[in-house]
C-alpha cells in the first residue's frame, strides 16, 4: 500500500502497488472523466468512446460526501474495445473505494473529494495526469491557476439529503484522509491508533 500526493490529491491518495501492473507505477496519461458511476455504466463501452490504453480513467463524485459513503465502485472497469486488444491494466483514479480482492493501478480515496471543490473536480477530459509511485506523486498538469479559475466556475452537487441522519452524515462526514470519521466524534479515543486509519498510518509511514 502507497500513500502518494500531488496536485491532483493534495490530501493524498492510496494505491495497492503490489495489485498493479508494474509496468503503470509510473505513468503520464490523458483523462477520460466520468462523472459518477452511472455515467459509467453509461459510456465505458460505447465504441466511440474516445479512450486508448495510455489514457486515465477518472471517476469521481463518489467519495465521502458524492457517493455519499465512499462507495467501492473506484475500480472502474476497462473498456470492453481494449480488452478486446489484449489490454488487461489501465491507471484509474477515483475519489472512491475498491474491494480489497480488487486489482489494477487505481489510485483511490483521493482526497480531498470532487464533490467538495477537490483538484478532482478541475480535472477535464483530454488533460495529462502523471502517476509516479516510487516517487510518490500524482499529478495534474495543468498550471495551478487554471485548476482555481476552473473550480472558481464550478457549481457544486446538490446535497443527497436535506434532512435526517443522510444531512448529518453530509454535513460531518471527514475525508478519506481522516478516515471518514464524524468531525463531532474526533479526540475521544484515549488511543489515537484506536482513531480511523491511525494503525494504517503507521503502517505506511503516515499521510
Amino acid at each position: 500500500m502507497v500513500v502518494v500526493r500531488g496536485s491532483l490529491a493534495p490530501g493524498g491518495a492510496v494505491i495497492k502497488a503490489s495489485a498493479a501492473d508494474p509496468g503503470l507505477l509510473t505513468h503520464r496519461g490523458p483523462a477520460v472523466v466520468f462523472e459518477g458511476i452511472e455515467d459509467v455504466i453509461a459510456r465505458i463501452d460505447d465504441p466511440d468512446l474516445e479512450v486508448g490504453a495510455d489514457s486515465v480513467l477518472v471517476l469521481r463524485g463518489c467519495g465521502p460526501v458524492g457517493g455519499p459513503g465512499m462507495p467501492e465502485w473506484g475500480a472502474v472497469p476497462i473498456p470492453q474495445k481494449l480488452l478486446a486488444r489484449g489490454v488487461r491494466d489501465m491507471v484509474r483514479v477515483s475519489d472512491a473505494r475498491m474491494s480489497g480482492t480488487a486489482y489494477g493501478a487505481v489510485a483511490l480515496h483521493v482526497s480531498p473529494e470532487g464533490a467538495l471543490a477537490g483538484p478532482l473536480a478541475a480535472v477535464r477530459t483530454g488533460d495529462m495526469i502523471v502517476l509516479d509511485v516510487p516517487a510518490r506523486r500524482l499529478d495534474l498538469e495543468v498550471p495551478a491557476e487554471e485548476i482555481e479559475a476552473r473550480l472558481a466556475d464550478w457549481t457544486p452537487p446538490a446535497p443527497r439529503f436535506g434532512r435526517g441522519y443522510g444531512a448529518m452524515f453530509l454535513d460531518h462526514v471527514m475525508q478519506a484522509d481522516r478516515g471518514c470519521d464524524l468531525d463531532f466524534l474526533r479526540g475521544r479515543s484515549e488511543d489515537p491508533d484506536e482513531e480511523p486509519y491511525g494503525v494504517l498510518r503507521g503502517m505506511i509511514g503516515g499521510w
